[in-house]
């Protein structure tokens, strides 16, 4: 897969190690996604990079997509979860409607930020010691007949087809699930998730799934589906950070990690619109998650970047606000995705170059009437201590603004 070469300012040497990668992957594009317009308004323009969306491949490749909307959430550089756009979850659920031998007690002390001692840095020590990110817990020790876990949703809920990445190091204790899925409802879920029992020495598998209506028919069991996959993977998944991805379409689910395709879906899709989750979970269950886990396991994400068209009426109109003129749309107002394809881990010499990814919100001229969650500004300003220090941002750049931070369902 050919690294994009479009914004990556403060990120040559990155990109030089990821050169020297590149003939070790294998080029996969999806069939494209044309984009359709949404009916028109009458509109301003706005003079900024980005304004008519992000895409996967540039748009005078053959095969690209477009996408209008994005949230990128940095979990390294973030220290509470006032207005980040995620929201964790409180929750109990019995062990008869968790289908397990335990139930689920999803609490608010099972998620944990976790962020660099450094602002400035992007590996090195963190506030607690372990691997810095957002910390989803599981812990040993039942209470209520309910094994406690730790869960994060994402506040947004019309994202209808798009480009989903997470960045995380999955536990490395037997006996848990950790995931990233977008879901709708339990017909309409698309999964990546990982069985701890699973990774070892010989065995480093990551479980691809789409929930659907056949799925649901044989007891919410998609393993007998077409749209199931159990894919081996060319490293542990819990010795170090790396990026997974699925990039979803009208006419099919792409699956990567790394940058690299695995698997491909084009069956029983989704088609409304819906929003993000990670979890990290025990249920007991012998077939499936096992556990609970001989000791307290840990999930830890660094990032999470998605880039969606909305189904939002109001979030439709503002794309037209600042990109009114479909037939005109060009990579000077369409700004490509960058591809990782090596690991975003922040181990070893170079961990401070491999773990800085790149983001648009960095820079609010990439962001023209787009909803970011946290001070990006504040950053890299070589301060001291940590983002989001007491309340906390919510900024809509140069365009109209919202009136509520989560008003998107």
């Amino acid at each position: 897969m050919r690294v994009t070469g479009y914004h990556l300012r403060d990120y040559a040497v990155q990109l030089n190690l990821q050169m020297l990668t590149l003939s070790q992957h294998v080029a996969h594009r999806p069939a494209g996604l044309a984009f359709t317009p949404f009916p028109r308004v009458s509109a301003v323009v706005f003079t900024a990079r980005c304004e008519c969306g992000y895409s996967v491949n540039k748009t005078t490749d053959a095969e690209h997509m477009v996408w209008t909307d994005l949230m990128e959430t940095d979990f390294l550089h973030i220290d509470d979860f006032t207005n980040i756009g995620w929201v964790p979850q409180v929750y109990n659920v019995t062990k008869a409607a968790a289908r397990g031998a335990y139930g689920k007690m999803a609490t608010l002390e099972n998620v944990m930020t976790n962020p660099l001692k450094n602002s400035w840095d992007w590996a090195g020590t963190a506030v607690n010691d372990s691997d810095a990110g957002l910390q989803l817990v599981v812990r040993s020790q039942v209470v209520d007949d309910m094994v406690p876990i730790g869960e994060v949703v994402a506040a947004r809920t019309d994202m209808l087809y798009g480009s989903f990445r997470v960045a995380m190091k999955m536990a490395g204790v037997p006996g848990t699930c950790g995931a990233f899925f977008w879901f709708r409802n339990d017909t309409q879920e698309i999964d990546i998730e990982f069985l701890s029992k699973q990774l070892n020495a010989s065995s480093n598998m990551v479980n691809l799934v789409l929930q659907s209506p056949q799925s649901a028919a044989a007891g919410y069991d998609a393993s007998h589906t077409p749209n199931y996959d159990v894919y081996p993977l060319p490293f542990r998944p819990d010795m170090a950070f790396h990026e997974y991805r699925f990039d979803w379409l009208p006419d099919r689910v792409s699956f990567y990690a790394d940058g690299t395709w695995l698997k491909d879906m084009t069956i029983e899709l989704p088609n409304s619109p819906g929003h993000l989750v990670l979890n990290h979970w025990s249920n007991g269950d012998p077939l499936w998650s096992a556990g609970p886990p001989e000791q307290d396991a840990t999930m830890t994400v660094s990032y999470v970047k998605a880039y969606f068209n909305s189904s939002d009426a109001q979030r439709r109109k503002d794309y037209y606000l600042r990109c009114p003129d479909q037939s005109k749309v060009e990579n000077n107002t369409v700004c490509e995705i960058p591809d990782q394809i090596i690991p975003p881990d922040n181990q070893g010499p170079n961990g401070n170059v491999t773990a800085r990814t790149f983001f648009f919100s960095e820079d609010p001229s990439d962001t023209a009437n787009q909803t970011v969650f946290s001070d990006w500004q504040n950053r890299n300003d070589g301060g001291a201590g940590m983002l989001l220090r007491g309340a906390g941002l919510m900024k809509v750049v140069a365009g109209v603004a919202f009136a509520s931070m989560v008003g998107f369902a």
